[in-house]
């Protein structure tokens, strides 16, 4: 029988990928939305629009990676499963909400300014590079809950 602190750890791993894979989900397809209309325009454009809307993706990526991280820690990726106290398992499902939180903030924001980028890349294409740097400044807040995560990730003891 599973224990309740391996439940919770689960249910934070968990939490880290659908949270975050639903920023993603909310950014590219916002993202996607203006792509098209861009596109359908020039379609010499496809390139620079599709490397906006990619970028929101990652957020997607970086959920799955802490929950990765998590069920190698607990045991659930090979190796034996460890039994965790409740208290252990709280510690890695609120070490997994950095980067649920804010995977899920950060790429619908991401999307929205992917999505105003796509006018720098229909007016002016030679200037696409500075609506990927504003895209990408979103991003770093994404990076910082995966770090956050992974931080304290590595300071719980397991067994």
């Amino acid at each position: 029988m599973m224990s309740i602190g391996l439940a919770l750890a689960i249910l934070g791993a968990a939490l880290a990928v659908i949270l975050a894979g639903i920023g993603s989900v909310l950014g590219v397809g916002i993202a996607g939305q203006v792509a098209s209309g861009v596109v359908s325009e020039d379609p010499e454009k496809f390139g620079k629009a599709l490397l906006l809307q990619a970028l929101p993706g990652t957020q997607g990526i970086y959920g799955f990676l802490g929950a990765i991280m998590v069920l190698q820690k607990v045991g659930l990726l090979g190796g034996e499963v460890i039994n965790l106290t409740p208290e252990v398992g709280w510690q890695i499902f609120f070490a997994c909400l950095p980067i649920a939180i804010a995977g899920l903030i950060s790429g619908l924001f991401q999307g929205k300014v992917s999505a105003a980028g796509m006018g720098i890349v229909a007016k002016k294409p030679a200037e696409s590079g500075k609506a990927i740097i504003l895209s990408a400044m979103v991003e770093t807040y994404a990076v910082l809950g995966l770090l956050a995560t992974i931080l304290l990730l590595n300071g719980i003891q397991v067994g």
